[in-house]
């Protein structure tokens, strides 16, 4: 325990709260293949896309437009390797599906969906996740109900988001954070300096947008179970996008030897919602901003936020409201 509690977020868990690939990787179960339908809130299903060649609009600069709206498919944030069978201590309506009719792991490497943590580190996760449904500590709250950035990988599967594109950058807009990725080849920030989001560089290759992510800070979780990487963790992601332009799938690869006994993969695939869509309070949280007379279009509000005023979180009371929060 003496070297895992060096790291700064595998600590985090416990101390931190209190002071203040070319191509898809394979799904650990194999899941109803095929692009999924949307009648429903959430889908079973991962649709596959691979990668190739991109033959959608492009931008000025060159970029695959994928600019837009955009929010993951299968569920929130509460349980990372079941996403649809609900936080520790809750229950949600497709947990009492059995578990092949739910969503398959977010983790889709190695083959049983589990995360593989260093014996320590499971330990610290177990921890979080058996008290979070009755904290006694600090420590045992989920950082978002103390209007923290839901940080990486996290802000996919929250609430929607927007993708922004500019000249040698792609902005994310989340309601828990901003990210800015780099385009034009500069080097990461200086290895001392940390942010909840990382410091992301990327490229495009084709349909693909190649992030590598440096600089976290390990404080964010992946969601209510608790799992987590620490500052020393690096990740790969991939941005597949299909060519009509309404899905992608995020394949990021987490690499900490702090942490992980081996690198692991994530799949988390998303969807664009469009003016054709009906703003939801949840995957399209959107507002109008066209004056009267003008073409409808919608914008991503800023949100506030007030410490443990939200229903989740683990003792957290009231009526739930979030916030974007710039990362600095």
């Amino acid at each position: 325990m003496n070297r895992i509690r060096k790291v700064p977020l595998l600590a985090a868990l416990l101390s931190a709260w209190a002071g203040s690939a070319t191509a898809q990787a394979p799904a650990q179960q194999p899941p109803a293949q095929g692009t999924p339908t949307f009648s429903s809130r959430w889908s079973p299903t991962v649709p596959v896309i691979q990668s190739g060649e991109w033959l959608g609009k492009r931008l000025p600069d060159g970029q695959p437009d994928v600019q837009g709206h955009w929010s993951n498919t299968i569920s929130n944030h509460s349980n990372f390797t079941d996403p649809q069978g609900g936080a520790p201590g809750e229950r949600s309506r497709q947990a009492g599906l059995p578990r092949e009719q739910r969503a398959p792991s977010r983790v889709s490497d190695p083959a049983d969906g589990q995360v593989p943590y260093l014996p320590e580190a499971r330990a610290l996760q177990q921890e979080f996740a058996s008290n979070f449904a009755n904290p006694t500590e600090e420590r045992y709250i989920e950082p978002l109900a103390r209007c923290a950035p839901a940080g990486v990988p996290k802000s996919f599967y929250w609430h929607g988001y927007e993708i922004k594109q500019y000249p040698g950058y792609v902005l994310l807009l989340f309601n828990s954070g901003t990210r800015i990725i780099r385009l034009d080849g500069k080097p990461h920030l200086a290895s001392d300096i940390k942010l909840w989001n990382g410091d992301s560089r990327g490229h495009w290759e084709g349909n693909t947008l190649v992030v590598e992510v440096a600089n976290n800070n390990g404080k964010a979780l992946f969601g209510r179970t608790g799992d987590f990487m620490s500052e020393n963790a690096t990740v790969q992601e991939r941005f597949i996008f299909d060519n009509d332009g309404q899905h992608y799938n995020l394949v990021a690869t987490f690499t900490d030897p702090t942490a992980y006994s081996r690198p692991w993969t994530a799949t988390i695939p998303a969807r664009r919602y469009t003016e054709a869509d009906k703003p939801d309070g949840w995957h399209y949280e959107v507002v109008a901003s066209n004056r009267p007379g003008q073409p409808l279009h919608y914008e991503q509000p800023e949100r506030i936020c007030i410490e443990n005023n939200g229903p989740f979180g683990g003792g957290a009371v009231g009526v739930p409201v979030h916030a974007r929060v710039i990362d600095r």
